[in-house]
């Protein structure tokens, strides 16, 4: 079947080296960590771990990160031996094209476009309230109509993004140093709130660790975890069903280290580099993150968390407003970070798709001098600041989640395929225990999925409809792969 073509391993690697889309080697191991917990770090400790402690978890939240942790570190084993394996930009669709064929392919490419555009236009709207909270205390208020959730068009969520797409477009490199530097002070921020709110801690707020199950307005409706409505179950928050459900949503968090895959082409070592890039920044934000919400919810009682900016309220809420300060201006540049490297990731996926002629060729045409992908990063630069200036903070973050989660799920069914296709490839880091560790992630991952709301799931299968429709009008009809080859037979035909 042609949607089923397959695009060769060597095929991929080959494509990276045309000179009109070669990418700029310019990554060290310790440049992708740093992208990673730029990423990583980022709307979910700032934002969500008030609201599912709030609403779902309890005191517990703690162990929702563990959960989702554990389910990235399973995804992350093998998104290691795949970014190693085939060090090409394009991430989770290039490793579905060289094992499950072309449709898929695309199918992903959509999913992960859904993902990194919205996801950075949301985020961009939260940077753009914590903007506007933190001049307001220092007596610059902002106009009503030019930024926060009533604004008519949120500016400076608008600007932020196309100030960022400068910075992609200057080079890879240089987008790197700004995301050290950013890096440094939100790591710092997030230290701050771990060593300083440990001396505010009360153990009180601790107890019960896991609260009871009860029905909330949290589950009601749409809103409730489609495991629950599966199986016939009463929709509860709390408990140890909330703790997963909590999980399924703080999972946002950990969005990142997929991102990492994305600049394989950019990397200088990638066989050695790209392991490392992605299990160290999983590790590290893992532990932070697990402190923290131990931390926050010691502060102060779970129910009293505030959903817009848990981790500076609650310190507040125990008279240290200086830290609170420091904790917006931290979370200013963690955003910044998440906002830039969505970016980044989502520039180089539609670059490869764009490069395999599913979308148009000309946009992966790289900049003479800077080595990046400007034209489609301008592209979805203006689309995304038109999308932060419009869409106002909603249940994005489940609609996001979903959307990695599935990713997740092809990129691990892959592993076990491309073991068994192709045995002679050299893979500087293999997954461990395969096929046993690839199947824990797809079923973590599934589980994961079915725990977040029924909406999310209708929202989610509206885009993958829309994407198929797309594919069939366009991408199956012009992929390279259907060009004739120099030896007239059907596969990668001209450039």
């Amino acid at each position: 079947m042609g949607a089923l073509r397959v695009k060769s391993v060597e095929q991929s690697i080959k494509d990276t080296e045309a000179p009109e889309h070669r990418l700029r080697k310019d990554l060290s191991a310790l440049d992708l960590t740093v992208f990673g917990i730029g990423v990583i770090i980022g709307t979910g400790i700032f934002v969500l771990t008030g609201r599912v402690a709030r609403d779902l978890a309890g005191p517990a939240v703690a162990l929702s990160f563990v959960a989702a942790g554990i389910v990235c570190a399973l995804a992350a084993l093998c998104y290691a031996e795949f970014a190693s394996t085939v060090p090409v930009a394009g991430s989770a669709y290039t490793f579905a094209f060289a094992t499950l064929g072309e449709f898929p392919a695309w199918i992903i490419g959509w999913d992960l476009m859904l993902e990194m555009a919205l996801a950075a236009a949301v985020v961009a709207v939260g940077w753009s309230g914590y903007l506007t909270s933190l001049l307001e205390s220092l007596g610059i208020p902002l106009p009503s109509a030019i930024a926060g959730e009533e604004a008519f068009f949120n500016v400076p969520a608008s600007l932020i993004v196309l100030i960022l797409t400068a910075v992609l477009i200057a080079g890879i490199k240089l987008s790197s140093r700004v995301n050290l530097i950013i890096v440094t002070i939100k790591v710092a921020v997030v230290l701050l709130v771990i060593v300083a709110g440990a001396f505010f801690i009360n153990a009180a707020n601790y107890r019960p660790f896991i609260p009871p199950a009860k029905p909330t307005a949290a589950v009601e409706g749409l809103t409730a975890p489609l495991i629950q409505v599966l199986f016939g179950i009463t929709p509860v928050a709390f408990g140890v069903l909330g703790v997963f459900s909590a999980a399924a949503i703080v999972f946002f968090a950990y969005i990142g280290f997929d991102v990492v895959a994305t600049a394989a082409e950019e990397t200088r070592n990638p066989r050695r580099d790209l392991p490392i890039g992605i299990i160290a920044s999983l590790v590290i934000c893992t532990l932070l993150y697990v402190a923290v919400s131990l931390v926050v919810v010691g502060m102060q009682p779970y129910s009293q968390l505030s959903e817009s900016a848990p981790l500076a309220d609650a310190f507040k809420a125990v008279g240290q407003t200086w830290a609170a300060t420091l904790i917006s201006i931290g979370a200013l540049a963690g955003l910044t970070t998440v906002v830039m490297i969505l970016m980044m990731g989502q520039s180089r996926v539609l670059f490869a798709m764009s490069r395999d002629n599913l979308l148009p060729r000309g946009l992966a045409t790289v900049h003479p001098r800077f080595g990046t992908p400007y034209r489609i990063t301008i592209l979805m630069g203006v689309i995304v600041a038109v999308l932060a200036g419009l869409v106002p903070l909603s249940t994005i973050a489940e609609l996001v989640n979903i959307g990695t989660l599935f990713a997740f799920v092809i990129v691990s069914v892959a592993v076990i395929i491309l073991r068994r296709t192709r045995p002679d490839l050299p893979r500087s880091f293999r997954t461990p225990l395969v096929p046993l560790v690839p199947v824990l992630s797809v079923l973590a991952c599934l589980y994961l999925m079915v725990n977040l709301p029924v909406e999310t799931w209708l929202r989610f299968v509206i885009w993958m409809l829309i994407g198929v429709v797309v594919y069939a009008g366009y991408g199956y009809r012009h992929s390279r792969l259907a060009e004739p080859s120099p030896d007239g037979r059907q596969g990668v035909g001209p450039r």
